[in-house]
């Protein structure tokens, strides 16, 4: 049967049970959420009526009147901004920031929230709030926090701009497919419940509706209003409402005491930026464990003494990505008896690096491009045929591969396998695991799973289940290394992983089987954003690096994972940015009373580092513990971890060969 007929018969009911309603609120902890019944703390300006209901703020432009403002009595220069509002038939409304006084009246940042007007612009009023003149911000730039000054050769351009945001476009579906993560519809929705955040930061206003990308975002140069209160606007003939109105003054940042958990020990190998990813083996062939990360080797047993690879240089987490180093593996890929080393980056010119161990010589390792380009940020390397020899999983141009070196030329371009469709993959999300219990590990990404076909089969590309191992919002779907293991203990393997790399969400997918063995999932949420109740009252962000290991012993995997800080650069761009790095294990516990059988516990690592684009856990020194290793733009990171009570102390344990 060919795949296009595999994906036209594909049972889809199960994909119903993927419909959670998720938390809505704002991505910032906020200073103040208006829920009152009152305007204290508020003045008014202009011709339109406000008044305070059940925690909503109602604005009404008087008849014949220009509209006007609610003003809030404090002042910011730089703000997060969250409200739901609702505009009646013929309304107009917007938010208006950083108003200052001028000689003729005010002036101020704009940001029109109108059906065919979602836009940013300068401001400027008369002294009793009448528009006297608009001009539309220009376009400010994505990754980036401060905008530089108008280029007066560069083309002319729009102001604002929507979008998918970092990180590429959505590919399109193949024909005939639908996937089952869709993206939010932008724009307003006339007549209903909007959702507007909005941030204004440094020299760049940026704006998000309804879930969806940026949008009506420029450049808000000091010319325009360096500091000064918001201001709510009603205007037109219909009323306005907004609700859960709340504000933070994003210029003030926390740094929480730094935390370690009691159950590791903390080592840092390296203080500066090199990679976002650490791999394991014994490199120098003495018996013991070394650590690779980016371009340096530390060597056990004290990974205090370290060799460059390649060449080293760090790199600013503020601007730039490390483009050499997004993950990476060890493993003998040249069959020489040698621990080689691969590193894959999401950039088109870089792909996949196999550097070549040079048997104890003391000089930097020759490298080889095996793979031209890769789409993914996640990669995974797991034995996917059977040859007991890892193989490389990874997306490009839109579908899901593996690749594997040819025995005989293992530093030519490698053999790759193609599984499924083009379209189908994401940048966010990968896995591997045998969801169908057949004894053959099968791909997950965040559309669904694709089921390897028996050994010896002519069919070139998997049969793929769509199913939501994700969401959309603003940010694109798919989180770092997904984990496929038995949570529940029923005998069927189910998966857990982060929702968005760069937004909110961790859940676990309980597998189902009808009658007729059928396979669906049941979403369990285990953490969402700030406005819901999270497991063990943990909530954070941006959770682009994980993987999973039994932490506590028990012969059940845990989830460890951790948040990216300045995922996308040093700017606001993603949900709360510049929350702390935190590094957790989620511990997995069979509960038969939680709902699916299974609970998540979660248990601090550390406060001040974070994950990359994953994480390792690995037992280094052989004590019986699960040890972790995080690379950040904090450094490189080992958390030893420590032996449980009657187990085998470290100083007695022999140090572990590579695998």
């Amino acid at each position: 049967m060919s795949n296009k007929c595999l994906y036209a018969i594909m049972p889809i009911a199960g994909l119903l049970l993927l419909m959670p309603v998720f938390g809505v609120g704002p991505t910032f902890v906020p200073d103040a959420t208006f829920k009152g019944s009152s305007l204290t703390g508020w003045h008014v300006l202009g011709q339109a009526d406000w008044h305070a209901q059940n925690g909503e703020i109602v604005g009404t432009a008087k008849p014949g009147g220009a509209g006007g403002w609610l003003v809030l009595d404090r002042s910011y220069q730089d703000v997060g901004f969250y409200a739901s509002f609702r505009c009646a038939s013929g309304c107009q409304t917007g938010v208006l920031f950083r108003i200052e006084k001028t000689e003729q009246g005010m002036k101020g940042i704009y940001l029109s929230l109108n059906d065919g007007d979602v836009a940013s612009y300068r401001l400027t009023l008369d002294a009793q709030g009448r528009e006297l003149q608009r001009e539309k911000l220009r376009y400010a730039g994505a990754q980036v926090r401060i905008a530089p000054p108008l280029d007066p050769n560069a083309p002319a351009r729009g102001g604002g701009r929507a979008g998918r945001g970092p990180g590429g476009g959505r590919a399109g579906a193949p024909a005939g497919l639908t996937l089952p993560i869709v993206p939010p519809v932008p724009g307003l929705h006339p007549d209903d419940w909007n959702r507007v955040e909005a941030f204004l930061d440094a020299n760049i206003i940026r704006a998000f509706l309804n879930d969806s990308a940026e949008t009506a975002g420029g450049v808000a140069d000091d010319d325009a209003g360096r500091y000064g209160p918001f201001a709510l606007y009603a205007g037109g003939t219909g009323e306005v409402r907004f609700k859960d109105v709340s504000y933070k003054d994003v210029a003030m940042k926390t740094a929480p005491p730094e935390q370690v958990s009691s159950r590791f020990r903390m080592q840092r190998l390296n203080e500066f930026f090199y990679a976002w990813s650490a791999a394991a083996a014994d490199f120098n062939r003495d018996g013991i464990l070394d650590l690779v990360a980016g371009p340096y080797i530390y060597f056990g047993p004290d990974y205090t003494t370290s060799r460059e690879i390649y060449p080293a240089h760090t790199w600013n987490p503020s601007t730039q990505y490390p483009n050499d180093c997004w993950v990476q593996f060890a493993y003998d890929f040249t069959g020489d008896g040698w621990p080689d080393v691969l590193t894959t980056s999401h950039s088109g010119a870089t792909g996949a690096i196999l550097y070549v161990n040079p048997k104890g010589e003391s000089r930097r390792w020759d490298k080889y491009q095996v793979i031209p380009s890769i789409q993914s940020e996640i990669t995974v390397l797991k034995d996917i045929d059977g040859d007991g020899k890892p193989e490389l999983v990874y997306a490009a141009g839109g579908a899901l591969h593996y690749a594997k070196p040819d025995p005989a030329k293992p530093t030519a371009p490698w053999i790759v396998h193609t599984i499924s469709e083009m379209g189908v993959a994401t940048a966010h999300g990968l896995g591997v695991g045998d969801i169908n219990g057949d004894g053959r590990p099968d791909i997950v990404s965040a559309n669904g799973w694709w089921e390897q076909p028996p050994a010896g089969s002519q069919q070139e590309l998997w049969a793929y289940h769509p199913v939501a191992f994700g969401r959309w919002t603003r940010a694109q779907p798919g989180g770092s290394v997904m984990a496929v293991y038995d949570v529940n203990g029923d005998g069927l393997n189910d998966v857990v992983t982060s929702l968005q790399a760069h937004g909110f969400g961790l859940a676990w997918y309980e597998q189902k089987r009808d009658a007729a063995g059928n396979i669906s999932f049941v979403q369990h949420m285990i953490m969402d954003d700030f406005s819901t109740k999270n497991a063990g009252g943990v909530t954070f962000s941006e959770p682009h690096g994980a993987t999973f290991a039994d932490v506590d012993g028990d012969g059940v995997p845990d989830f460890i994972v951790g948040k990216r800080y300045w995922s996308h650069l040093d700017d606001i761009y993603d949900s709360d940015a510049y929350g702390p790095p935190v590094l957790y294990w989620y511990r997995t516990v069979r509960n038969p009373k939680a709902p699916g059988g299974a609970e998540f516990v979660p248990e601090l690592i550390h406060n001040r580092s974070g994950a990359g684009s994953d994480v390792l856990a690995i037992d280094l020194n052989g004590d019986g513990a699960v040890d972790i290793v995080t690379s950040t733009d904090r450094g490189t990171i080992v958390f030893w971890g420590k032996p449980r009570a009657g187990s085998a102390k470290a100083a007695a344990a022999p140090a572990r060969k590579s695998r």
